[in-house]
């Protein structure tokens, strides 16, 4: 079986440097590559789009930061809507619009489901992120974005499809929307950081008529009577437990310390979720 070309995009890695975003511009404005791509023009197209998520509420917000480009499906839309064999599926898995045969065609554009397919005015002419394929086809084993990240973000990998089916197995990889059935070749690790939920609060317990933060408390929850996580307080008495479902309901959360213990029920809805402050409560005033 044929080795094909993959991506893995680390969600956790990513500090919105932007040297990727740049990279490609590098590579990619005012220059062509005859058969894989025109020269993309200096401004409007984001081929490499370094996009935001935020998740939480005041005191805990998590501002993440996550590549986007041409994901190179093995059932890509593009492909389905060009006319004139437009744009091609290589057999190592790049997609490919041609600079020639695609011009004229807008729907190429609207076909795509990530919005990672731009439209080059002055060309009339549907563009995209190429994955680098006229270096990969020189020998290089690194994509220019892979190479101007100092985070180590990006992953190039030419493997067979078992290979990579282990690789995603393993490392719990996913792709972006896979309801849409296109099955890229973008792959994304630890993407729960964008899609996801979680829920924090702070910890605190009275020492005297002095609130003091519970500093190691560990912190569980349970969803319909099996613990579904776990996470131990930091130094301000803070926890968040990440990877929840949106909208996945009702929950129970305990607590346990030196100071004291206490139990919650709570409704995650479609966002994260802080609980505020909680306060451990004495055992003795539990007994009694």
């Amino acid at each position: 079986m044929a080795k094909k070309w993959n991506m893995i995009v680390d969600v956790e890695r990513c500090d919105n440097c932007r040297l990727c975003f740049l990279a490609v511009k590098d590579e990619y404005v005012g220059n062509d590559f005859p058969g894989v791509s025109a020269a993309q023009p200096a401004q409007g197209h984001d081929w490499l789009d370094i996009r935001r998520s935020e998740r939480g509420t005041y005191p805990i917000v998590q501002a993440r930061f996550y590549p986007v480009m041409c994901n190179h499906c093995d059932d890509p839309p593009c492909l389905k809507a060009a006319r004139d064999g437009a744009v091609r599926k290589r057999s190592d898995g790049i997609v490919i619009i041609d600079p020639e045969k695609a011009r004229g065609q807008r729907q190429i554009v609207d076909a795509c489901p990530y919005d990672a397919v731009f439209w080059n005015e002055e060309k009339q002419l549907p563009q995209a992120w190429p994955f680098d394929a006229h270096l990969l086809d020189e020998g290089w084993n690194r994509t220019r974005a892979e190479q101007a990240c100092p985070m180590g973000v990006f992953r190039t990998i030419k493997v067979e499809d078992g290979e990579m089916e282990r690789i995603r197995a393993e490392e719990k990889l996913e792709t972006l929307e896979p309801r849409l059935g296109t099955r890229p070749r973008i792959y994304y690790k630890n993407l729960h950081l964008i899609t996801k939920c979680f829920v924090g609060g702070t910890v605190v317990f009275y020492a005297g008529d002095v609130e003091e933060c519970a500093a190691g408390a560990e912190v569980v929850l349970e969803k319909d009577g099996r613990e579904l996580g776990r996470a131990t307080t930091d130094t301000f008495g803070e926890f968040v437990i990440d990877g929840l479902e949106p909208n996945s309901g009702a929950y129970r959360l305990q607590c346990s310390a030196a100071p004291g213990k206490l139990s919650m029920d709570f409704e995650l809805g479609p966002e994260s979720l802080y609980l505020g402050v909680l306060t451990l409560v004495p055992e003795e005033r539990i007994k009694g």
